[in-house]
C-alpha cells in the first residue's frame, strides 16, 4: 500500500522551473514524458497514466502540469505561472494531432477532462472538471457527430454545472433547483427520463444560473475555459476539506497537486457505454477476487458520487463479455506490473474499453494482511517487502471488536446494505456531518446516516463509529473513505428512508430518531435495532504469520503500559515483552482502598500517616502479585507515585463532607488540607520524586510491597522480574537519595523475611524533566535504565499543557506551525534532540545502559523509527497498541538496513 506521508519535504523549485522551465509532461501514443517512478513531480494519477500508457494500455491521450506549478501557484499569491499556459497550448496541439479532433472545433471538437492528482491519493478531496471544450457552437457538433443529441446536451449541463461549481463557486442547489424545474415541467422524476429538448432547455436554465451568480456570460472560448479550470484544481487544495484530509491521514512534505488535462472518452453515449471503478483484489478482506462496480450509461463521477447504486462487475459479461474479458487480462496484466493492488478506473464508449486511473488501492487492515501474506506464497514479493506493504497504524482495525455471534443471532436485522467496509459499529444516529463531528468530540459513539457521503462530510466521517448510507455503491465515496480509515460503513441500504430535517429515519416499519441506538455490520451489511453486544479478537492466521515475520526482523524490544493484571494479559497475548510502564497510582482509587489513601493524606503527623500506608501495603502487594503473575517470566517496570496529592481528594463541598463523615474529621479540616495541596500549576509541581523526597514513607510502602509481591511469587513458583522507575527525576541527587533509600528497604525486607537470595531489582529513572536529559552523564551513574516519560518531556520542553493545548493547537496544524501533534507523533527536532542527547550522555557513563520509552510515542510508528535510528533498547505502548509498534520496530530496522 502506498505510504501515506512523503518522505520528507521535497526541496523548493528554482524560480527557472517554476516560471519558465518545463510544466507539463505529456502522455499518448505519439510520445510518453513520465513514468510511474515520478510521483511527486507528476502526481499520482499522472505518473501511472504515463505508466499505464508506456506499457499499451488503451489510456486516452493527455498531458499533466506538475505539482511544481501548484507551488509557484502559492508562493506567487494564488497566481499561474506566466509561460504556463504558452505550454499548455503546445502540449494542446499534440493532443489536436493525435485525437484528429480540435479545441473549440465547430465540426469535430476536442474535449477534455480536467482532474488533481497530488503524490499521495486523497480520494475526492480535491476538484475534477468533465466535458471542458464544449460551448453553445461544438456543442450541436457533437450532436451531429455523435448521432446523438441527448447525449451532446447532457455532457453541456454536466459541464456548465461542475464549472460552475467548482470554479465560480456556484452553490450546486442553484443549478438542482433548475433541473428540478424542468423535471416538473416535463412530469418526469429521473434525470435520465428528462427528453432531449428538456436537455436543451436545462443547458440555457443553467448558462442563465451562471451569469446571475457571477455577472458574466459562460465562457465560450475553450482555451478560457482551460486555463480557469486549471487554476480551480489549485485552488482546490487548500480547501477546508482537503487540509483537514491531509490532517487526518498525516500527510505532509507535498508541494502541492498536479493538474491532468485528458482527453475526454464517454461513458454516457448509450447502453454500449459505460464506466466504473474496481480492485483487483477484495479492498475490504484481501481476498483474490475481482471486485468493483459500473454503471450503464453513465460518467464516471457518477460511479464514485454514489447517487446512483451500480451493479456489480461480476454481471459485466451479461452485458458485454469480451469488454469484461479484456478488463480481467488488464487487472492482471495491472497487478502483475506494479505488484501490488490496483484501484483502477475505466471507461466503455460504444462497446471500447479505455482506462482512466490506476493506483495502489487503499485497503482495510485485514485486507492489508491477507494481501500481503498471498503476494508472498505468490512469490510476488519477498516477506520484507511484505512487511513495509502494511501501514503498521491500520493494525488496530484487526484489533476491533466483532460482534458476538450468539448475540448477533437474536438481533433484530432491519434491513441489509452493501458490505461496503467491515467492522461492527454500534451507536446513536447522526443526521449531518457537523452534528456528528460534535456529539464525537464530546466522546459519544455516533453513526452517520446520509443519503450519500460527499469530501464535505470528512469531520463526520471520521468522529462517527461507523457510515450508513442509503445510496453509492461498494466503490462510493463513502465505502473508499471509510475502508481507509478504517471505519465500519454500510452503503447502499435502499430501504433506509432518510428524512434529514425530521432527524429520523424509517427501516424495517420502524422510525428511529437521533438518540435512538443501531447497529451496522460492515462485514455483512447488515442494519441492526439496538445495541448488540461485541468480543475482542486475538492473532491467528495471517495476523499472526506477519507478526513472526516482524519479530524476526526487528531490534527493538516492544513492552506494553499495563496497571492490571487484565491489561497485562491481553498485551502478553499481543505479543508484549513486558511492561514498560506500570502506574501504582491507578491502584489507589479503587474503592477499597481510596479511604486509606486519602487517610494518609490527610495525616497530620509522620505516625499518623504510616498508619495509613500500612493499610495500602496489602492492596499494593496483591496487586503487584497478580501482574506478576501475569507477566511470569517477562520485566515488569513500576513507576513509583506520581501524580500530586490533591488529585486523590475531592474539590467539591458534597464530596469533602462525605469524606470527612468517612473518616471521623471535620469537614474543615478536610477543605483545608485540600487548599494547602492547591497548586498554581500543578504539573511543574509538588509530584514525582519530589513526593518520595518529602514524604520518604511513600516509597518505603511501595518499595517494601514490590519486594514482598516478588517474594511471595518465588515461593508459588512464579519468576517476578521487578524493576523500579523513580519519575520525574531532574538532578542526580534527587535520584541518588532516592536510590539509596529503595535499596535499604530492599534490604530490610529480604532480612525481615531471612531471605538468602537477595531479588535482583534494577532501579531506574523517567527522563521528562529537560535538565535530567541535559545531565543523563551524572543521573546515569545512579540508573540501571532510563525510561523516557515523552508525555512530560514534550510538556516541559514546548512548555505545553497537554490539558489546555487544544485551545490553540488545531490552528497550528492548520497554519503549518508544527506539521503534527506532538504529543501523539514525537518532535524529533526538539524533545528528540533531548532523547538522543540523554542516551548518549547516559551510556557515555554506564556502558550499555538499557533506554527505553513509555509514553504514548511508544505506539506511534513514525516515533518508533526514531527510537530504532537512536538505539533505544525497548519500545513500551497500550496493550492494543502492542503488534502496531511490533510491525512499525520491523519496519524501522527494515528501512535502516
Amino acid at each position: 500500500m502506498a505510504a501515506k506521508k512523503a518522505k520528507g519535504r521535497s526541496s523548493r523549485p528554482s524560480k527557472s522551473t517554476a516560471r519558465g522551465g518545463r510544466m507539463t509532461y505529456y502522455f499518448g501514443k505519439a510520445r510518453t514524458d513520465g513514468n510511474g517512478e515520478q510521483k511527486q513531480l507528476l502526481g499520482g494519477k499522472g505518473a501511472n497514466l504515463a505508466e499505464m500508457t508506456s506499457i499499451g494500455l488503451p489510456v486516452p491521450p493527455g498531458f499533466t502540469i506538475t505539482t511544481n506549478v501548484c507551488d509557484a501557484y502559492y508562493r506567487d499569491g494564488r497566481r499561474l505561472p506566466a509561460a504556463l499556459m504558452k505550454q499548455v497550448a503546445s502540449s494542446v496541439t499534440m493532443l489536436e494531432k493525435e485525437t484528429g479532433k480540435k479545441f473549440g472545433d465547430p465540426v469535430n471538437p476536442l474535449l477534455v477532462s480536467v482532474r488533481s492528482g497530488a503524490a499521495v491519493s486523497m480520494p475526492g478531496m480535491m476538484n475534477t472538471i468533465l466535458n471542458l471544450g464544449l460551448n453553445d457552437v461544438s456543442v450541436k457538433a457533437v450532436a451531429e457527430a455523435t448521432g446523438n443529441r441527448r447525449f451532446a446536451y447532457d455532457a453541456y449541463r454536466r459541464l456548465i454545472n461542475m464549472f460552475g461549481d467548482v470554479v465560480m463557486g456556484i452553490d450546486h442547489e442553484h443549478f438542482e433547483a433548475a433541473f428540478d424545474r424542468i423535471k416538473k415541467k416535463y412530469r418526469v422524476k429521473l434525470d435520465t427520463e428528462v427528453p432531449e429538448d428538456g436537455l436543451v432547455e436545462l443547458c440555457d436554465a443553467y448558462e442563465k444560473v451562471y451569469r446571475k451568480h457571477t455577472r458574466r456570460s459562460f465562457p465560450q472560448e475553450p482555451l478560457d475555459q482551460l486555463e480557469l479550470a486549471i487554476e480551480a484544481v489549485f485552488a482546490s487544495w487548500m480547501t477546508a476539506r482537503a487540509v483537514r484530509y491531509r490532517q487526518v491521514e498525516n500527510i505532509t512534505g507535498l508541494l502541492g497537486t498536479a493538474v491532468n488535462v485528458q482527453s475526454m472518452v464517454f461513458g454516457n453515449m448509450g447502453d454500449d457505454s459505460g464506466t466504473g471503478v474496481a480492485f483487483t483484489r477484495d479492498p475490504a478482506t484481501g481476498e483474490n477476487r475481482f471486485y468493483g462496480e459500473f454503471l450503464i450509461n453513465a460518467q464516471g463521477e457518477d460511479v464514485v458520487a454514489g447517487i446512483r447504486t451500480p451493479l456489480p462487475v461480476a454481471q459485466m459479461p451479461k452485458w458485454n463479455k469480451a469488454v469484461h474479458g479484456q478488463l480481467m487480462q488488464i487487472k492482471t496484466k495491472l497487478e502483475r506490473h506494479y505488484r501490488d493492488v490496483q484501484d483502477i478506473e475505466f471507461t466503455i464508449e460504444r462497446g471500447r474499453l479505455f482506462m482512466l486511473q490506476t493506483r495502489n488501492g487503499k485497503r482495510t487492515g485485514a485486507a492489508a494482511v491477507k494481501i500481503a501474506c498471498d503476494l508472498v506464497k505468490e512469490r510476488r514479493i519477498s516477506r520484507d517487502t511484505a512487511l513495509q506493504r502494511i501501514p503498521a497504524s491500520d493494525l488496530t482495525q484487526l484489533l476491533l471488536p466483532s460482534f458476538d455471534p450468539a448475540a448477533k443471532r437474536t438481533a433484530r436485522v432491519l434491513t441489509k446494505g452493501l458490505p461496503a467496509s467491515p467492522g461492527a459499529a454500534v451507536g446513536k444516529l447522526a443526521f449531518t456531518a457537523t452534528e456528528a463531528a460534535s456529539r464525537g468530540q464530546d466522546g459519544e459513539d455516533v453513526l452517520l446516516v446520509r443519503k450519500e457521503t460527499s469530501p464535505e462530510d470528512i469531520d463526520g466521517m471520521h468522529a462517527a463509529r461507523g457510515i450508513l448510507t442509503s445510496t453509492g455503491g461498494m466503490t462510493s465515496h463513502a465505502a473508499v473513505v471509510a475502508r481507509g480509515w478504517g471505519r465500519c460503513c454500510v452503503a447502499g441500504a435502499g430501504e433506509v428512508q432518510i428524512n434529514e430535517k425530521a432527524r429520523k429515519i424509517i427501516v424495517g416499519g420502524r422510525s428511529y430518531s437521533q438518540g435512538d441506538v443501531i447497529s451496522l455490520d460492515g462485514a455483512t451489511g447488515e442494519v441492526m435495532a439496538g445495541a448488540v453486544a461485541t468480543t475482542t479478537p486475538t492473532l491467528s492466521g495471517d495476523f499472526a504469520q506477519v507478526m513472526k515475520w516482524a519479530d524476526s526482523k526487528r531490534r527493538l524490544r516492544i513492552r506494553t503500559n499495563a496497571d492490571t493484571p487484565e491489561d497485562a494479559r491481553r498485551a502478553r497475548a499481543f505479543g508484549a515483552e513486558g511492561i514498560g510502564l506500570c502506574r501504582t497510582e491507578h491502584m489507589f482509587f479503587g474503592d477499597d482502598r481510596i479511604s486509606a489513601m486519602r487517610q494518609m493524606i490527610l495525616a497530620e503527623t509522620l505516625d499518623a500517616r504510616e498508619k495509613a500506608l500500612r493499610k495500602l501495603l496489602p492492596f499494593q502487594r496483591r496487586d503487584f502479585a497478580g501482574i506478576f503473575k501475569a507477566m511470569d517470566g517477562l520485566p515488569v517496570t513500576i513507576r513509583l507515585l506520581d501524580p500530586p496529592l490533591h488529585e486523590f481528594l475531592p474539590h467539591n463541598a458534597a464530596s469533602q463532607r462525605e469524606i470527612a463523615r468517612e473518616l471521623g474529621v471535620t469537614p474543615a479540616r478536610v477543605k483545608a488540607r485540600v487548599s494547602q495541596l492547591e497548586e498554581a500549576n500543578p504539573m511543574l509541581g509538588h509530584r514525582g520524586c519530589r513526593l518520595s523526597v518529602t514524604y520518604p514513607e511513600i516509597l518505603d510502602m511501595q518499595v517494601r510491597a514490590i519486594v514482598e509481591a516478588a517474594l511471595q511469587c518465588r515461593r508459588s513458583k512464579v519468576r517476578a522480574m521487578p524493576e523500579i522507575m523513580i519519575p520525574l527525576v531532574g538532578s542526580a541527587r534527587e535520584l541518588e537519595m532516592l536510590r539509596r533509600r529503595a535499596e535499604v528497604t530492599i534490604d530490610a525486607v529480604c532480612r525481615a523475611k531471612k531471605v538468602t537470595r537477595r531479588p535482583d531489582i534494577p532501579i531506574g529513572t523517567m527522563i521528562e524533566v529537560p535538565r535530567a536529559a541535559l545531565t543523563a552523564d551524572e543521573v546515569g551513574q545512579h540508573a540501571d535504565f532510563f525510561s523516557f516519560g515523552t508525555n512530560d518531556l514534550t510538556q516541559m520542553t514546548f512548555g505545553f499543557s497537554r490539558d489546555d493545548v487544544n485551545s490553540f493547537l488545531p490552528e497550528y496544524l492548520r497554519q503549518e506551525v508544527l506539521l503534527r501533534d506532538p504529543f501523539e507523533s514525537l518532535d524529533t527536532n526538539g524533545v528528540g534532540q533531548l532523547v538522543k542527547t540523554a542516551v548518549a550522555r547516559g551510556r557515555g557513563t554506564v556502558k550499555g545502559l538499557k533506554c527505553g520509552i513509555c509514553g504514548e510515542h511508544g505506539g506511534d510508528p513514525d516515533s518508533i523509527r526514531f527510537c530504532e535510528g537512536v538505539g533505544l533498547d525497548y519500545v513500551s505502548c497500550s496493550p492494543f497498541r502492542v503488534p502496531i509498534a511490533r510491525l512499525a520496530a520491523a519496519q524501522a530496522a527494515l528501512s535502516k538496513a
